[in-house]
């Protein structure tokens, strides 16, 4: 439930990002080659089932579901950070760290500003 005009600016925000961040995994999935001898669907679920699993809660604004999502995304951050760190700045992983540190902090944002009003 988004409870003022703040609110429903950072779930905008938020959704974008998350689009983005979904089509980044898939994007790098394939560019620039897939892993020779691995399923591209068993790449793709193991990549894209975690943050699926929020898209009910990212598109309805739901608090309960962003503090859930940014959980995940601290993994997301993470492997990012080692695959840009390891590959010596590869456009990919900054562009995923970038992404998902966005979508974390506009998320964060989302929860401050979403609060119901006390009675």
């Amino acid at each position: 439930m988004l409870h003022n005009e703040k609110a429903k600016t950072t779930a905008r925000v938020t959704s974008g990002l998350y689009l983005a961040v979904l089509a980044t995994l898939v994007l790098t999935t394939f560019y620039p080659a897939p892993v020779e001898g691995v399923s591209i669907g068993l790449m793709l679920s193991v990549k894209l089932l975690p943050l699926l699993a929020f898209i009910v809660p990212v598109f309805r604004g739901h608090n309960r579901g962003y503090i859930w999502m940014s959980f995940v995304l601290i993994f997301y951050f993470t492997q990012a950070v080692v695959s840009a760190w390891l590959s010596e700045g590869a456009l990919g992983p900054v562009i995923m760290t970038v992404l998902t540190f966005l979508l974390f902090t506009v998320a964060m944002m989302h929860l401050k500003v979403n609060r119901a009003v006390a009675a």
